[in-house]
């Protein structure tokens, strides 16, 4: 069984954790053997690329043009708490551990923003990824599932922070850019729903993943939150499953007792969504293998 989604630091301030940038002895170790303990037995590592201070040029200041001074500074400033990793080490890291025998894939979480697509996969083009998964985590220069910006759906309303989360959402799937579409309904963390679940949305998203052979993860991490519900929700994972959308198992974890967090949960909600399959992926080549086997 595999975790497709696994960071090495958690975000900042934090108070666990080596110092960002900082691999010690024994610490990917300790995810292997978290997750082995519950039965998963392959990990993809996926550190934010926006954390990595090469991403800078690429990515630009995407919260300059946000309307609303207080997003725009919020996210400003949590770029600058968190932007202190290196890409260059988190892969040498990856790829060492990977040399040593360790079960460990090489991938990476990228920001969606439209407008820098092309720029982001030049940066990343020179490095020997297994696997690439993307996310929408701002809107514009709002952090939509930062507990600190929590504010703006009251201001801005539920139903008009969904049309634009799902509208960048369907864009990300329709880049074909990434191999996976990370957290895909994320933007219910918080406990923030409609009164009856956007199809209309979800449709749009599954459509544009279909189009392009792009995945999508199976996460435990909204088990974690309000949302009390793994990602996506088991209406949207048939709608994947019925377009034949493939998709990999994910924790987020970003701790090593976190790694494989919660994954009877998600072979169980794959399951119910009438998948039997999950995809193992290479140097970015993914190949089917039965849910519960083939790691």
């Amino acid at each position: 069984m595999s975790d497709y989604h696994l960071h090495l630091h958690p975000h900042q301030p934090a108070d666990e954790g080596p110092p960002p940038g900082e691999y010690p002895p024994g610490f990917i170790e300790a995810y292997v053997e978290a997750a082995a303990e519950r039965g998963v037995h392959e990990l993809g590592f996926t550190e934010h690329l926006y954390r990595c201070v090469e991403s800078e040029k690429a990515m630009g200041a995407w919260w300059e043009h946000e309307p609303d001074t207080r997003l725009a500074e919020h996210t400003r400033r949590l770029v600058a708490e968190d932007r202190n990793l290196s890409l260059e080490a988190y892969v040498e890291t990856v790829q060492a551990a990977k040399d040593r025998g360790l079960p460990v894939l090489l991938g990476l979480e990228v920001d969606f923003f439209p407008e820098t697509v092309e720029p982001v996969m030049d940066l990343l083009d020179p490095y020997p990824w297994d696997f690439l998964i993307g996310s929408v985590h701002w809107i514009g220069g709002w952090a939509v599932d930062s507990s600190s910006a929590v504010f703006a759906w009251d201001e801005r309303g539920i139903e008009s922070g969904y049309d634009d989360y799902y509208t960048l959402e369907a864009q990300l799937a329709a880049s074909g850019a990434v191999d996976v579409l990370a957290h895909v309904d994320v933007v219910k963390k918080h406990g923030h729903r409609l009164s009856e679940e956007p199809l209309h949305h979800y449709q749009a998203v599954v459509a544009a993943a279909a189009a392009t052979g792009t995945a999508v993860e199976v996460s435990s991490q909204g088990l974690r939150r309000p949302a009390a519900e793994v990602y996506p929700s088991p209406v949207f994972l048939r709608m994947f499953c019925e377009a034949g959308v493939r998709i990999t198992l994910a924790s987020d974890a970003h701790y090593p007792d976190e790694a494989g967090w919660g994954h009877n949960e998600v072979v169980a909600a794959a399951r119910q969504a009438g998948y039997a399959e999950r995809l193992r992926f290479h140097r970015r080549i993914g190949e089917l293998v039965p849910l519960d086997g083939g790691s």
